[in-house]
């Protein structure tokens, strides 16, 4: 039976090269963005290669669209065995100081990294534990673990979505149910990050070096983990 990856948050980056990773080992792509264009875009893109592919459109800041989408990939597809979420949000949601956060501040990371992930996985672990598997996979940076302040409201939730992420693996152990965790300590290639911060540098901060990384590099990474299933947590591009 052909299996389908769910990725959640499809862009030019990261989810380009995840769903190419898997398109190529017979998987249909199932690629949901909040624009319409771009997510049709991304799925000529993907059958240019030959590689099944539709697209959902949601805003998956919104728990009722999000779940509906899971319903339309469904009703599509058949089941999901496999969930990226990888929605990533704009540089110029950022904090410039840690002194500069409040609760307004902390909505848009909170709303993407956070309850988005935890409503992913709500709409998608009972069936998957029912069933005795399927794979849950999750994006992060490197804003929580290293001192980063022009960074700091996205720091603070992606330390928040770790620890889920984390206690959701120790509970899901025997199940049939991988979860895996992707710490990206690199800009990655061809993502609408890495084209923000080549039209202005000035965003990041003096004496900053961002390291890079391919997207289908990072889409690699991916599919080991989905097929070794070892660690919940993964580290790519950080130093030492």
């Amino acid at each position: 039976m052909t299996k389908t990856i769910a990725i959640f948050g499809f862009g030019p980056g990261l989810g380009m090269g995840t769903g190419r990773r898997f398109g190529r080992e017979g998987f249909r792509v199932a690629v949901i963005g909040r624009n319409p264009d771009k997510a049709a875009q991304h799925v000529e893109e993907l059958a240019a290669e030959g590689i099944e592919a539709a697209a959902f459109p949601a805003d998956l800041t919104d728990e009722a669209q999000l779940r509906g989408v899971v319903d339309n990939i469904t009703g599509t597809f058949g089941r999901i065995d496999v969930a990226l979420h990888s929605a990533a949000a704009d540089m110029v949601d950022r904090t410039p100081t840690t002194l500069d956060i409040d609760a307004a501040a902390l909505r848009v990371p909170l709303e993407l990294k956070l309850y988005s992930p935890i409503w992913m996985t709500r709409a998608l672990a009972p069936a998957m534990v029912e069933r005795g598997a399927g794979t849950l996979l999750f994006s992060s940076g490197s804003s929580d673990r290293f001192v980063l302040p022009y960074l700091s409201n996205f720091g603070v939730i992606l330390g928040a979505q770790r620890t889920y992420v984390r206690q959701l693996g120790v509970e899901l152990v025997g199940t049939g149910v991988y979860v895996g965790l992707l710490n990206i300590g690199v800009l990655i290639g061809n993502s609408k990050a890495e084209r923000v911060v080549d039209e202005h540098p000035e965003l990041v901060p003096p004496g900053v070096e961002i390291a890079r990384m391919g997207n289908d590099e990072l889409g690699e990474h991916y599919w080991r983990m989905y097929t070794e299933r070892t660690e919940v947590e993964v580290e790519v591009g950080f130093p030492g």
